[in-house]
């Protein structure tokens, strides 16, 4: 640890490979209510070392264009036992309490246990995974009419 620099919370030390700042490119869909697209995105990982949480946000726009699409934000309460509590509120709207686990090879599981403001949707899980160097996730989700399925996906370089 460099001079200066404070230790992590012990809660948040297994989790400290997500800490930092990632951008890459990710794709979803959601058949048949919407047709496949492809984005930009940047997500930050960021802790004050006095609080056993994480803050996250999200950020993505159109590949093309660099037309703003979607925002998040939230906090990731790690536990030392491995799981994790997670909230996000989506610029859509809709907000998410999910919980999960983490494990020392890179990955962090979530399961929605709860989803306010959505008309439709009914369940959300997410799966990240860090290796070599790179941070991916898939994003599945279902509906009032549709089972739970892929949405996004995207591989994101720390930057």
């Amino acid at each position: 640890m460099e001079e200066g620099q404070a230790a992590l919370h012990p809660a948040v030390q297994p989790l400290a490979f997500l800490l930092g700042s990632w951008r890459g490119q990710g794709e979803g869909s959601y058949p048949p209510t919407i047709s496949p697209f492809r984005y930009s995105e940047e997500l930050q990982f960021s802790h004050n070392p006095n609080k056993p949480v994480i803050s996250y946000s999200q950020k993505t726009w159109k590949l093309n264009s660099g037309e703003p699409m979607h925002a998040e934000s939230g906090y990731w309460r790690p536990k030392l036992d491995g799981t994790i509590e997670v909230v996000i509120a989506q610029s859509t709207g809709l907000v998410e309490v999910q919980k999960g686990a983490y494990d020392a090879k890179g990955n962090v599981m979530l399961r929605s246990t709860m989803i306010g403001n959505a008309s439709k949707v009914k369940e959300i899980t997410r799966h990240f995974k860090v290796e070599n160097g790179e941070l991916s996730y898939v994003v599945e989700m279902s509906t009032n009419v549709m089972s739970l399925q892929e949405h996004l996906r995207a591989s994101l370089a720390k930057i």
